[in-house]
């Protein structure tokens, strides 16, 4: 009976003291350490976490573990304090920016993934690019015309080393499309004719209502018109030391912490090891790499080169990801890395140094 009695009271302190907390909105908080903990995220980090989020005000904190939104709020009070205070180049300061930098990614593309991605090949847009496989004789380039109906409208596939006339009808390809800020696809299906559409000899393909979801996007991506240098990587160096004379004029398209897009003049090649150089909120930035896919326009003498990177050292990594979450301050001018921008044509096309990439790799250097 006295042991009854005695944890009886012990359960009414506690439960009191629950409710205590709950009324004076500490609740909240042990949401907060629990998602936070789930999250994988250090006490430290949490504690942290915890001083940003009064900051900002945010009503519910928990709330920053499933929203990108709020979570990009955090991120902004972070780097806005750490500009004021001189602390922004702080290793400790690199390191939780890098770590929290990681999970608002996660959360954006998670969220992105389950708005963005198709099931069938009825939602794939007009215009994408696509590349047809057929067995045995090699993988060709196509995109879509017109897609209603009972089947899809693809431009003729072309090889530019396949120089025999292929008869299409009947045969059975697999096709594999990329969507921009979702994932590659894949399906196989039987070309059902051949025929001209909109003035293009094309294709008629059977429609496929199960579609393989591969690659998923790694990063996320900004689209970005800025001028760059370009350059051979020399193994024996650091890939990342800056480069003090300029290179090879490029044109970005699009960055992120995993790599970028460039055009430029000339024919360029998968597999090559280049780096790539610019300004960046007057920083200079350089992205080493490997080259991953070319899409060359022959008519117009340019390749547009997609570049995988080389792991980033952490500080060139978060400025990249300041910009891809638009923390940075406008970045008005278009200023290149080096004081040689009056040295070289100012006509605005990717080569405007005069030089193109196809002598640019003949020499080694631009």
């Amino acid at each position: 009976m006295v042991q009854f009695f005695f944890f009886s009271i012990i359960f009414l302190i506690i439960a009191f003291y629950f409710t205590r907390l709950k009324k004076e909105g500490s609740g909240g908080w042990i949401q907060f350490y629990s998602k936070g903990k789930e999250a994988g995220f250090t006490v430290k980090d949490m504690e942290q976490l915890k001083q940003l989020a009064v900051s900002c005000r945010i009503k519910d904190p928990a709330t920053i573990f499933k929203s990108h939104k709020q979570f990009e709020t955090i991120i902004r009070s972070l780097v806005n304090s750490a500009r004021s205070s001189g602390e922004i180049n702080d290793l400790s300061v690199q390191d939780f920016l890098s770590r929290i930098f990681d999970y608002c990614k996660k959360i954006e593309m998670s969220e992105s993934d389950t708005k963005n991605s198709i099931t069938n090949s009825r939602q794939i847009s007009e215009g994408q690019s696509l590349k047809v496989l057929v067995q045995g004789t090699g993988v060709f380039n196509s995109e879509v015309i017109k897609n209603f109906g009972n089947y899809l409208t693809i431009s003729r596939p072309i090889n530019s080393k396949i120089t025999t006339s292929m008869q299409w009808h009947g045969l059975k390809i697999s096709i594999y499309f990329w969507r921009e800020d979702d994932a590659g696809y894949v399906f196989d299906t039987d070309v059902i004719d051949e025929v001209f559409s909109k003035g293009i000899s094309s294709l008629k393909v059977e429609h496929n209502d199960a579609l393989f979801r591969t690659q998923k996007r790694k990063s996320l991506r900004i689209k970005i018109v800025k001028e760059a240098f370009l350059y051979l990587v020399n193994e024996i160096d650091n890939p990342h030391r800056l480069e003090k004379s300029a290179g090879l004029r490029c044109l970005l398209e699009d960055i992120s912490d995993t790599g970028c897009a460039f055009r430029v003049s000339g024919r360029a090649l998968d597999g090559l090891r280049l780096k790539v150089q610019f300004s960046l909120n007057k920083i200079p930035i350089c992205i080493p790499g490997t080259v991953r896919s070319v899409d060359f326009n022959s008519e117009a003498n340019v390749s547009l080169v997609h570049m995988e990177a080389d792991t980033l050292p952490i500080w060139t990594r978060n400025h990249i990801l300041c910009e891809v979450f638009n923390f940075l301050p406008e970045d008005d001018d278009d200023e290149l890395p080096f004081r040689v921008y009056d040295e070289t044509d100012k006509s605005g096309s990717p080569a405007a140094s005069g030089s193109s990439f196809d002598k640019f790799r003949e020499n080694g250097n631009a």
